[in-house]
């Protein structure tokens, strides 16, 4: 299963313009979420990887908390309702693409596409994980799944914190009383024979509307420990405790107790 991005344009520069990334390639871009832009997009992704179709599509980054939109993002989702978002709908129908959908930390443009399209799967970063659910659970969840529309959870460890790191999310500002969740929620793990980075993994697969999560990973060993994790047989104490003291919530699904 093969999927990518849309709502930048790469050209060649002699240097790369500052980004968080690290040795990023000699490429600028710019935002670009018309139908010309998308399916430019699209194709030369086709060429670069050797294919003849694409998996699923994402609309990336249409979101207040892109620092480079800011409040400006809803001018770009103007756009995509215009272009991306009819264009990708043409090109799944083509069959040049199976799915799309889209690919952001908040929920707003993914409630809003659902006024106006129909994707087939979203990928909701930061949103639903072992420490921060409530919002996506009571909300957008429910949402997507009466349009039968799939999500795919991202970071579902907010970005290495439930693992044991001291950065929260991408912003690495760690909320008020995070801490002390963590440490709480860690102990419990402890006492039940379990840590809380396989809890956490489980946790976010445990809704039916979740068809994957992707943690990332910095090398083999971190992939091979993450499905390690998926294995483990978690004690239903272990979860059941953890709602006594309302560290998740009552009406979140659980995985398969033991």
């Amino acid at each position: 299963m093969l999927s990518t991005k849309v709502g930048r344009l790469l050209s060649a520069a002699p240097k790369p313009p500052a980004t968080m990334w690290h040795d990023p390639s000699p490429f600028a871009y710019r935002y670009d979420y018309t139908a010309e832009g998308v399916r430019r997009s699209v194709e030369d992704s086709l060429q670069r990887l050797g294919l003849s179709r694409i998996d699923i599509v994402y609309i990336h980054d249409l979101s207040p908390e892109n620092r480079d939109m800011g409040d400006h993002w809803t001018t770009y989702f103007d756009q995509a309702t215009k272009g991306a978002i009819p264009e990708l709908t043409r090109m799944r129908e083509e069959g040049t693409i199976k799915a799309w959908g889209l690919g952001i930390n908040t929920p707003q443009a993914a409630l809003r596409t659902l006024e106006i399209g129909d994707p087939d799967i979203v990928l909701l970063a930061t949103q639903y994980s072992i420490l921060h659910h409530d919002e996506a659970l009571e909300q957008t969840l429910p949402a997507l799944a009466r349009r039968g529309v799939s999500v795919v959870v991202g970071a579902p460890l907010n970005a290495g914190y439930a693992a044991g790191r001291d950065r929260y999310d991408y912003q690495g500002t760690i909320p008020p009383g995070m801490a002390r969740k963590r440490e709480r929620m860690s102990v419990i793990a402890q006492r039940h024979g379990v840590d809380l980075r396989t809890a956490a993994l489980q946790f976010a697969t445990a809704n039916p509307t979740v068809a994957a999560v992707i943690p990332g990973a910095r090398n083999a060993a971190q992939v091979q420990a993450n499905a390690r994790s998926m294995e483990v047989a978690i004690p239903a104490a272990f979860w059941s405790e953890l709602k006594q003291k309302k560290l998740i919530a009552q009406a979140a699904p659980i995985p398969s107790q033991i």
